[in-house]
């Protein structure tokens, strides 16, 4: 979503530290830069105004004209004022005093609403809690359906009744079964609609006033851009908001939306949906979120999902094959899969710092998913026993994992040859002494 905007303010910030010494012609020029991307990504005029004046105001100070260093002062004064303007501090889902706790998804059909409930619901199963997912939403017939459907292939209870019931009692028969099944939270999917309308806010304040809930969690489409922000202002102003979902944040959207809500509306962003997948949910933490703008890559989110996708018993294991050299192409197919699991390959890539701007300068503009389809097509195209001893890979056996591929044998013996080197690689990495590479350098700290 960020890399126009990712890419404008870098070529900014390079540009700077091009210069060595500042001046405040020098700063002028750059916050003129910094000012029209953002307005392009989408911002709202007022928060671009109010930001560009923050970070003028401390980078135009003594501790920056008169530092060694000043591109990168006035790097971090964006960086920070970034996470001011995302609300500065990670909001987490507050927790009822008593059981179960309520949170009622709210928002526009289209935002990704009935997903995000079930999303939600297998986040916090995950971190030990016992949800209940609701089916509210009585006014389109197959929103009650689709979160029935997505409870099934969760594993997660969700409570339905004939939609004739009516929302509030509907809402009201669930918090007593809620309590019955000792659930730890109530997740209401509540009705949307195409636009803000009258009907549609008389019955969600009614459930909340009857509900009394401790979430109300705004659903907003990000790819709505300020639309989003205008319906963030309609639903907080009658209902009182406690959160925000920004769904879509993986699409091609400016980024505007994320920049200006929280700022526009006084609201936090409590969670971002990155993906269509069921663990595609992510908190929202507005220090990682501005480092990524910022082409500064964001390792705790990379390490968090690398946690969540990988065995520690198979990475173990992994270890020791990588020390006697007896690591082979099933491990490394067994890898690749892991490693979609983390989600998109070039959002990966963007976690990691200065990766995503180095993929981008590679021929192709970077490594792709197709790429990495074909590698997985040549081998799952092999027989367990060339994945296992591909020294056995002879001009026969190549040429016919290559028809059965959709490949070439070109492509077969690339791929073989680069295996091979990055074994004797991972050999030498894994015998290295502490702190230094196989070559004698010093190993780089990361």
């Amino acid at each position: 979503m960020f890399d126009s905007l990712s890419e404008k303010l870098q070529t900014v910030f390079r540009r700077l530290a091009g210069k060595g010494r500042l001046d405040e012609r020098d700063i002028d020029e750059a916050m003129k830069e910094v000012r029209r991307a953002l307005l392009e990504a989408d911002v709202n005029f007022k928060v671009v105004r109010q930001f560009e004046a923050r970070v003028k105001e401390r980078a135009l100070g003594a501790e920056v004209l008169q530092s060694l260093t000043p591109a990168q002062q006035v790097i971090k004064i964006v960086h920070d004022e970034l996470v001011a303007m995302l609300g500065g501090s990670t909001n987490r889902l507050a927790t009822a005093p008593q059981p179960p706790t309520v949170v009622m998804l709210v928002g526009l059909q289209g935002s990704g609403k009935t997903t995000t409930a079930a999303k939600l619901a297998l986040m916090l199963r995950r971190g030990g809690q016992r949800p209940l997912l609701v089916a509210a939403d009585v006014r389109r017939p197959a929103a009650i359906d689709q979160l029935v459907t997505l409870g099934k292939q969760l594993d997660l209870p969700v409570y339905r009744e004939d939609p004739a019931t009516g929302a509030l009692a509907i809402c009201r028969n669930a918090i007593r079964h809620a309590r019955e099944l000792n659930a730890s939270h109530l997740i209401l999917d509540t009705a949307g609609r195409l636009a803000i309308d009258e009907e549609m806010m008389r019955e969600v304040v009614a459930i909340r006033d009857a509900l009394r809930p401790t979430e109300t969690l705004l659903v907003a489409d990000a790819m709505t851009g300020q639309d989003a922000v205008r319906t963030a202002e309609a639903f907080h102003q009658r209902l009182g908001l406690t959160g925000l979902i920004l769904t879509k944040v993986d699409g091609d959207a400016r980024g505007g939306a994320a920049l200006s809500i929280r700022a526009v509306t006084g609201v936090p962003i409590k969670f971002l949906g990155v993906g269509e997948k069921p663990d595609a949910l992510e908190p929202f933490h507005p220090d990682r979120l501005a480092s990524r703008i910022l082409g500064m890559g964001d390792v705790l989110t990379l390490i968090e999902r690398a946690q969540a996708a990988f065995d520690q018993e198979q990475a173990l294991k992994l270890q020791k094959k990588l020390r006697q050299a007896t690591f082979d192409l099933e491990d490394f197919l067994g890898q690749l899969q892991q490693l979609k699991k983390m989600g998109p390959l070039q959002q990966v890539l963007e976690l990691i710092p200065g990766m995503g701007r180095l993929t981008k300068s590679l021929p192709g503009g970077g490594i792709s998913e197709r790429e990495l389809k074909r590698i997985e097509a040549i081998i799952f195209s092999m027989t367990p026993e060339e994945r296992r001893n591909p020294e056995i890979l002879n001009g026969s056996r190549r040429r016919r994992i290559a028809l059965g591929s959709g490949t070439t044998p070109a492509d077969v013996n690339a791929l073989v040859k680069q295996f091979f080197e990055t074994r004797k690689l991972m050999k030498q990495l894994a015998h290295a002494r502490p702190g230094r590479s196989p070559g004698g350098l010093p190993r780089l700290p990361f």
